[in-house]
């Protein structure tokens, strides 16, 4: 937590152990702390909002909820649906915090005098006097969450606190206890927060009106092997679901919308030698190409990587060992140790030479 004396510092409170502590530790450093909490869900239950009330009357800050239903309808859950409907598995989160949370949220909070938004991730920034700020990992590697940030811009970045960044969960939650919080015992949020049954299947059929069409599963001669429920239902690297009696386990390889196909193969087919990515966000001046090391989803271990310009857009990423089920429509980003360089949108997975 860098920055001159005391500040004016709103707090993302999303009502769980998180950004509850963010606020009392922050508000403990001697800073004038506010709440603020997102509306994102027309039908939403309010217990997350109650919660995060309830921690800011414990703590006696002000406490704010902005109604952002629609702007998160359009950016975040209709892209969430179109990719699917394009064969894509989409990452909600990394779209989600540029555009939202520290988009239009940061801009609320600015607007209501903060002179910066805080939050409950995993992640540091470091704020230098001269030059952009810096974007690093969380020193706790089981919750890291520098990967969902890669696409926020440098005046984003510039008004951002992430104060749990240098500390472990299990630290936090001690922490929560020992300031008393009402929701020190709160158990983790799911993993999509606009889907509370975690039923993504479910969401885009009943709410998106995606189809469950059915189409052939082919091998990678054209072969078909068996018949699939709505491509929607299945993303690169999955085993559970095909249905489909062979001599080996079959993994789904790839998804073509256009010819409503499920393409499918044994593990080994899963490996790729690099991938192109676009929509690439440098958080860093880059003099490509370059070495770095690169994680191809949220649980991905990071892998070394050489990084060159693809030309159309397009930055190509190749890997120095086969990596498992490069998926479209998932993040890569590259890291130089803890620093974050930059991250770019998954287009498609390659087997040959880059």
């Amino acid at each position: 937590m860098s920055g001159p004396g005391k500040m004016k510092i709103a707090v993302a409170m999303s009502g769980g152990v998180d950004s509850s502590v963010t606020a009392a530790m922050l508000q403990k450093a001697g800073h004038e702390v506010f709440g603020i909490t997102m509306q994102v869900l027309d039908d939403e239950r309010r217990q997350h909002i109650d919660d995060a009330a309830a921690v800011a009357g414990h703590l006696g800050i002000p406490h704010h909820t902005v109604n952002l239903v629609e702007p998160f309808r359009k950016a975040v859950k209709d892209y969430f649906a179109a990719e699917y409907r394009s064969g894509r598995t989409p990452n909600p989160c990394a779209r989600c915090n540029p555009l939202i949370k520290f988009g239009l949220l940061l801009d609320l909070a600015l607007e209501l005098g903060a002179d910066f938004l805080a939050t409950g991730h995993y992640a540091r920034v470091e704020h230098p006097e001269a030059g952009a700020s810096r974007l690093l990992k969380g020193i706790d590697p089981r919750k890291d969450q520098s990967y969902f940030l890669f696409a926020l811009g440098s005046e984003q970045l510039a008004r951002v606190m992430f104060p749990l960044g240098g500390l472990t969960k299990d630290r936090v939650r001690t922490m929560a206890a020992e300031f008393g919080l009402p929701v020190k015992d709160k158990g983790e949020s799911q993993e999509i927060c606009f889907i509370p049954d975690d039923d993504y299947v479910r969401f885009l059929e009943a709410e998106c009106g995606l189809s469950a069409r059915e189409g052939a599963v082919i091998d990678g001669s054209g072969r078909v092997l068996g018949r699939h429920h709505g491509i929607h239902r299945y993303t690169v690297g999955q085993r559970r679901g095909l249905g489909i009696a062979y001599s080996e386990p079959l993994y789904v390889l790839g998804v073509d919308a256009a010819r409503n196909e499920v393409i499918a193969g044994i593990e080994g087919d899963l490996y790729c030698n690099g991938l192109l990515a676009s929509g690439f966000n440098w958080l860093c001046t880059p003099a490509l190409p370059l070495q770095a090391a690169c994680k191809i989803r949220y649980r991905h271990q990071p892998a070394a990587c050489a990084v060159t310009d693809a030309g159309n857009g397009m930055i190509a990423v190749s890997f120095s060992q086969p990596q498992k089920s490069v998926t479209p429509g998932q993040a890569v980003v590259l890291y130089d140790n803890d620093l974050v360089l930059g991250g770019g949108w998954i287009e498609k997975g390659v087997k040959g030479e880059l």
